[in-house]
């Protein structure tokens, strides 16, 4: 049984390298440069192995810029729907490229980017108009989103100044997706690409998923490359892809209460600490393995959590606060769950700790790291003051 207390983020080096080496080909390839977007990934402590192979980090806030300089290093691009003044005189202190999500942001700053002293580059987010995305709130051309820039707004505005556009409308998609966008973009702003020396493609795009297709992926990049020879950069910046399958969260039951079926309470909650599962929805993979050791995902002897029936014993796995919805889902098992039982999420190194909370005053987890030779250590703990100081 796993050895160290729970919750905890475990984080399994090996795979995050096993994404990097797909990531490094896709740089080879195409000579394109891939960001980390730090709004999926944040766990600093494993950036020294990112920066091997990736160029910098993408940001969406002044705090996340701070980070990805402090912490990362190579290019700092940042990014959000609209900024304040304060929040640009600080940008520009730390980001390499800053991208505007409209006309009247980036003639607001103009002056400001000029009186940085840096030679910061900047852009305009763009809306390609063409929707890829299954679920609404993850789709920036959605109906009437906030997100972007659509083509008519260019119309009687001057491009000085602007020396890229940026594109982010996939979530969790192939190639043929992003195929079918870039054929958008072409379309409603291939007459603006000549006069640019850089695009960044965003994020969403699922590179180190086993099904990608990443000859697509690369022969669309060069092939955009040939048409397009004045963009000298192009950029792509997944967040999910760079720490796909790389990380857990491990969870203890803590009682195993009925009610019409078993409901197993754990010391992980999905308010609290896997906010997506509520927000999205998504059901995610889940096991039990009494010689499980880190790894990112199950041993050959793992009880592996199916469809409720499907297996002999169905529980629901939920959170201890009193949020009435904190309710992961249910589950079939091979054997009953107990107390002290430790249950096992997949895939959670991505939007997980990021979005943390201490709704109820429940305790984050740990965060812990996997060495590709099975050690695994503390990279750091939370308690009462991570509670405390989030409060006045």
């Amino acid at each position: 049984m796993f050895p160290h207390p729970t919750p905890a983020f475990v984080v399994d080096a090996a795979a995050l390298e096993r994404n990097l080496a797909i990531l490094g080909e896709v740089k080879r390839r195409t000579g394109c440069r891939i960001l980390l977007a730090l709004k999926a990934f944040s766990m600093f402590s494993v950036f020294p192995r990112m920066r091997r192979v990736l160029d910098g980090c993408c940001a969406s806030s002044v705090h996340e810029a701070r980070l990805a300089r402090e912490t990362f290093g190579g290019e700092v691009h940042a990014f959000a729907a609209a900024f304040s003044e304060t929040e640009m005189r600080e940008i520009v202190t730390l980001a390499d490229h800053v991208t505007l999500n409209s006309f009247a942001q980036f003639r607001l700053f103009q002056h400001v980017v000029a009186e940085s002293g840096r030679d910061v580059v900047c852009g305009l987010r763009i809306n390609p108009e063409h929707s890829e995305g299954a679920a609404e709130i993850y789709d920036p051309c959605a109906p009437r989103s906030r997100l972007g820039v659509r083509r008519a707004a260019f119309d009687g505005e001057t491009l000085h100044g602007v020396t890229g556009l940026h594109s982010h409308t996939l979530c969790e998609q192939n190639a043929a997706p992003f195929v079918r966008t870039l054929a958008a973009i072409e379309k409603r702003f291939g007459d603006l690409l000549p006069r640019l020396s850089w695009i960044n493609f965003g994020g969403g795009h699922h590179i180190t998923r086993s099904d990608y297709d990443l000859d697509l992926l690369c022969d669309t990049l060069n092939a955009f490359r040939t048409r397009h020879p004045n963009i000298e950069t192009i950029y792509l910046e997944p967040g999910e892809a760079c720490a796909l399958n790389a990380g857990t969260l491990v969870a203890t039951v803590l009682d195993v209460v009925d009610n019409d079926m078993s409901i197993a309470i754990l010391d992980a909650s999905c308010a609290c600490h896997m906010p997506d599962v509520l927000e999205m929805p998504y059901r995610p993979r889940v096991f039990r393995d009494a010689a499980w050791s880190g790894q990112a995902s199950p041993g050959p002897e793992a009880d592996i959590g199916c469809a409720p029936g499907v297996k002999a014993h169905t529980v629901r796995l939920a959170g201890a606060t009193c949020l009435a919805g904190d309710i992961i889902g249910d589950w079939s098992f091979d054997t009953p769950l107990q107390t002290g039982d430790r249950v096992i999420f997949e895939d959670m190194a991505h939007y997980t700790m990021v979005k943390t909370n201490t709704f109820n005053g429940i305790r984050l987890p740990s965060i812990m790291l996997r060495e590709p030779d099975g050690t695994l250590h503390t990279v750091r703990t939370f308690g009462y003051e991570d509670f405390k100081n989030r409060l006045s």
